[in-house]
């Protein structure tokens, strides 16, 4: 049976409905930020769908020193608080540093371990210690077993408020994919699972001096990660993915978000009643 992580009103795991985690890879500018959250929430209202916001101040694993990282954690975090609070969603947010730990958890209600970094044994225990809910993206070099390392890490400082998201496994060079048996398997350890179905189609460093992705690919892939009966689904998202300062390649357009949620919901009742 796989435990249930609250957030706030929100329920994850168990035989819950699906949940989505959504929202620009980075704080590109304010208005970019609220323009999403807003509508995200609309939707997610209309179609009868748990939304918690996803964000970040500062992307510190970019391909190149030239790429675009975001505001910073400072300035970052306010906007998000902003945000947050003036859409009234839960926030999820990833840490790269423990120095940052303690103020992004003052702000975020989930903190999120990047795949580079799931195997820090400091930076994790460190944001286990928060006692907020922690989601570990499975890094692309990890085989879904070895996540029970990573979770015996959180559960030792007592936190059993664990996600576990599948974001594609490293195959060859500049590519991703994703072996669907790592959801069930992941599954099996007792925690709610998350499919990220951007991240999974990234092509890692594949322009050279940035990432690339193939988002047509993205409604496939979510499709068959919600017909095993995952928990939520994680997506990246922004009005204009081809002007996308960060991801943008890999990302869905805003535009296109209500018409995939409302035929994965459908996926996801059917799984769940059976």
């Amino acid at each position: 049976m796989v435990n249930v992580v609250k957030i706030g009103d929100i329920q994850i795991g168990g035989n819950t409905p699906l949940v989505l985690i959504a929202g620009p890879c980075v704080i590109e500018s304010e208005e970019n930020i609220r323009r999403t959250a807003k509508e995200l929430k609309e939707i997610t209202r209309e179609i009868d769908m748990s939304f918690i916001l996803k964000c970040s101040y500062d992307k510190a694993n970019r391909t190149s020193i030239k790429s675009y990282r975001g505001p910073g954690v400072e300035r970052g975090l306010e906007i998000l608080r902003e945000v947050k609070v003036k859409f009234d969603v839960p926030l999820l947010v990833d840490v790269h540093r423990i120095e940052e730990v303690e103020s992004v958890s003052k702000v975020a209600d989930i903190l999120q371990v990047p795949a580079f970094l799931c195997r820090q044994t400091d930076l994790v225990i460190s944001m286990a210690r928060t006692g907020k809910p922690i989601n570990v993206k499975k890094g692309q070099f990890l085989a879904p077993w070895d996540m029970k390392n990573v979770i015996e890490k959180i559960e030792s400082v007592g936190n059993k408020k664990i996600l576990l998201t599948e974001r594609g496994s490293c195959f060859g060079y500049n590519n991703l994919v994703v072996d669907m048996k790592s959801l069930p398997i992941m599954r099996s350890f007792g925690y709610p699972v998350i499919f990220d179905a951007t991240h999974s189609v990234q092509k890692p460093g594949a322009k050279g001096t940035a990432t690339g992705g193939e988002r047509e690919y993205v409604p496939f892939l979510a499709q068959a990660a919600v017909a095993t009966g995952i928990d939520g689904l994680f997506l990246e998202v922004h009005p204009e993915p081809e002007k996308a300062l960060s991801d943008g390649p890999n990302m869905v357009r805003l535009d296109q978000v209500k018409e995939l949620l409302r035929k994965l919901l459908r996926i996801d009742k059917i799984v769940k009643t059976i």
